[in-house]
């Protein structure tokens, strides 16, 4: 089995990091692991092993005649026999399928609006999907969703993973603060999805006594939404306690430096950084969106879409209750290495690649 990894960008991103975790982790169980990144790329290529295969198309247009055919020259090359196509990769995929491509095409639906998929606009999409062999979809909702709207029925529900060897590094960079702060980091790109601005409504909801801290770890677009963030921060009576790190390649070792892991956002499908959290033993506290109320369960707290005032209680319980912190730190992070571990997950996805016809 020869299996590619195809995706438009390696910015850091659920989707991106997936493929590369996934090209990563196939290394031991398959002939040859490859990855192809159409369109941009970026630190995520840093994560890459070195004994992955990888090709760089420079793609400029949705129609690129040299970008189409260097990827079929490699895959005839590298005798690659599965195409897993994440997100919005599908295009170029299905151009060479619709062309005579003889590879099994996979999809993998990584769709962060789940609660807004009457929104979803696919004609595309449905078209292409007559020449996938197999979905993958990241819950449930979205594989309910493929299967009613899309021509391929080979449909199945496969859960995000982080790689199991990241906990054991080591990280330069050290957040900000004192070291006696009790600090909040939130692993979240600035896009509107993620809803930082009602993140910053429950800080400031805080008693700016205590001593507390929030850190913003994540890609800035460089955006209207993401400038009303860094305005909403200029302005805050708390800004002096609130700090923005960017993009960062190592997540785990800087989550080590915190005390609570949390997302505000307004939609989700499986995100990345709910198991990143758990991974590094955090307790959490997340918006009931996506699946992300299912992987938390009862040990972390969960809370409703735009409610600043739930998310600030939520702070205080685990700031003034270091023992339930730690009660819900330890199950969750003990959930997370049970039900979202490589080795399980990794297997799964093997099993689905070859019972696809």
């Amino acid at each position: 089995m020869r299996v590619l990894q195809l995706i438009d960008s390696l910015r850091p991103g659920g989707a991106e990091k997936m493929a590369v975790n996934i090209a990563n982790a196939l290394l031991p169980h398959v002939e040859g692991s490859y990855l192809c990144c159409t369109r941009q790329e970026g630190m995520l290529i840093n994560q890459l092993k070195p004994e992955v295969g990888y090709i760089f198309l420079n793609r400029r247009s949705s129609l690129d005649p040299k970008a189409i055919l260097k990827l079929r020259k490699y895959i005839k090359e590298n005798k690659i026999d599965i195409v897993h196509a994440h997100s919005t990769s599908y295009f170029l995929a299905g151009l060479l399928k619709l062309s005579g491509g003889r590879f099994k095409l996979i999809w993998h639906d990584h769709y962060g609006e789940s609660e807004f998929l009457e929104k979803r606009k696919f004609p595309v999409l449905s078209f292409f999907s007559r020449f996938f062999t197999g979905i993958i979809s990241v819950n449930k909702i979205l594989k309910d969703w493929a299967v009613q709207n899309l021509k391929c029925k080979n449909v199945i529900e496969i859960k995000n993973f982080i790689l199991e060897d990241q906990g054991s590094k080591t990280s330069k960079l050290k957040l900000k603060g004192n070291l006696t702060d009790f600090k909040i980091i939130c692993v979240a790109n600035l896009r509107p999805q993620k809803d930082h601005l009602n993140l910053l409504k429950a800080f400031e909801l805080l008693d700016p006594t205590l001593k507390i801290s929030l850190h913003l770890i994540g890609e800035d677009p460089l955006s209207n939404y993401s400038n009303s963030i860094f305005e909403a921060i200029k302005i805050s009576p708390v800004q002096h306690k609130i700090y923005y790190y960017g993009t960062q390649q190592e997540i785990i070792p800087l989550l080590h430096q915190g005390n609570l892991g949390i997302l505000s956002s307004r939609s989700e499908g499986l995100p990345l950084a709910l198991l990143e959290y758990g991974m590094a033993g955090l307790p959490v506290i997340c918006t009931n969106v996506g699946q992300c109320s299912e992987i938390i369960g009862s040990n972390g707290k969960i809370v409703e879409v735009d409610n600043p005032h739930q998310i600030a209680n939520s702070i205080l319980e685990y700031f003034k209750d270091p023992e339930l912190a730690k009660l819900h730190s330890d199950n969750y992070q003990f959930e997370v290495f049970n039900k979202f571990s490589e080795a399980k997950i990794i297997l799964q996805l093997i099993q689905f690649y070859s019972e696809s016809k």
